[in-house]
């Protein structure tokens, strides 16, 4: 197998470890596999399969059951035999953390392995960002997931498991479509979602089925550093919203911060977010720009990002986001005043570029600080690991 490096990213596949009881996680299955599960088990007849399936599904998704003994429509029989058989998992919270302004961290792990996820509440709505890997590939050098070596995909039922663990914490079962805190999702944890295309879309169709969880595609944003050749078939097998880690708007700047740019450059990138199926004015993509001192927040930076918008014709907004720090960074966070003059320009030009103001940062739960805390490094090592990319680039 290739080994992952900074500017060939691949994904580690993902080696499934049984459960220490044997028992079958039902979460993250379709409702054909679970109804193929139950027929396999010997607790249900071929025939009267794909009912019990969708009644299995209804109490996962729709009312958050945890235990067959809930399930109070099957018969005392089955949720017995199905309590020998299966279960109805969640990840393993190892740490909640809530920041001073509402945001909340937790630290998950399943199969042995931490991943973090985020909840932040606002006053129109609630974004719940998820975790697609343990670690991450990319090395982008402004990233603290990046500082991580990509340890393994998680699967389709581990990030479904992520909004099931997060209803529990908000209160939300039975799912409800209206007046919930959880409304939207982000793919953008730690992990590249499109070197888990697979498993992201899987739990994302289980997020979007109108007889569970019931979250619309528009309110589910997936982000990618630019993995190109899949930009399209997520467009057109999951059909959400793309945000697009953009970062610079030079060959030099964005090789040197995102190393995924040396395989799929600016201009290739940008061809796909005008072909993504289904961008237009009213679902617009997205590119995040973190602010970096000195290194792409010019003012010719602003100016260049406004032409290649144009230039592609792209429906698109940009997100300004100040560089959150962490340590042993070899970064600064850009004056607050040139931020705005960044982001002025761009208004000027008809494209809009909000500031984000950082959210959880006393908590590290802020855009680019989520780390597993099963893989600590020390001040010097971080420095070693920085020194070292910087060497190799």
């Amino acid at each position: 197998m290739p080994i992952a490096g900074a500017a060939d990213p691949v994904a580690v596949p993902r080696t499934l470890v049984p459960r220490a009881d044997g028992l079958r996680d039902l979460v993250g299955l379709t409702k054909a596999e679970i109804a193929e599960a139950l027929v396999e088990s010997g607790l249900v007849e071929p025939k009267p399969a794909k009912m019990r399936a969708k009644q299995i599904w209804g109490w996962i998704y729709n009312r958050g059951a945890t235990e067959f003994a809930q399930m109070s429509d099957l018969s005392k029989p089955l949720r017995e035999g199905l309590a020998t058989q299966f279960v109805v998992g969640r990840p393993e919270v190892v740490e909640a953390h809530v920041s001073t302004d509402g945001t909340r961290k937790w630290l998950l792990r399943s199969a042995g392995e931490e991943y973090e996820m985020v909840f932040i509440p606002d006053a129109d709505r609630g974004t719940l960002c998820v975790s697609s890997q343990v670690g991450c590939t990319l090395n982008c050098r402004f990233c603290f997931t990046g500082t991580m070596k990509l340890v393994r995909n998680l699967t389709a039922a581990e990030i479904v498991g992520q909004v099931m663990l997060a209803r529990d914490s908000l209160g939300e079962w039975p799912s409800q479509p209206d007046g919930r805190l959880l409304t939207n999702i982000v793919m953008m944890g730690m992990g590249e979602p499109l070197y888990n295309f697979d498993a992201v879309r899987d739990a994302l169709k289980i997020v979007m089925d109108g007889d569970g969880l019931a979250l619309s595609k528009r309110r589910i944003t997936l982000s990618t550093s630019g993995v190109v050749p899949m930009m399209a078939r997520a467009g057109e097998e999951i059909g959400v919203n793309l945000a697009v880690s953009l970062h610079a708007v030079t060959k030099d700047v964005r090789d040197e911060i995102v190393p995924l740019n040396r395989k799929y450059g600016i201009d290739e990138l940008l061809t796909a977010c005008a072909a993504y199926p289904g961008a237009n004015n009213a679902r617009r993509i997205t590119f995040e720009y973190v602010m970096l001192k000195g290194k792409n927040d010019r003012d010719e930076d602003a100016h260049e990002l406004v032409r290649l918008i144009k230039q592609y014709r792209l429906p698109a907004k940009v997100n300004l986001i100040p560089w959150n720090p962490w340590p042993g960074a070899a970064y600064e966070t850009s004056d607050e005043a040139q931020v705005q003059r960044f982001s002025d320009i761009v208004y000027r030009a008809g494209i809009s570029a909000p500031v984000r103001r950082p959210r959880g940062r006393d908590i590290m739960a802020a855009c680019g600080q989520l780390k597993s805390d099963s893989v600590k490094l020390s001040r010097a090592e971080l420095d070693r690991l920085a020194e070292e990319k910087q060497a190799a680039l």
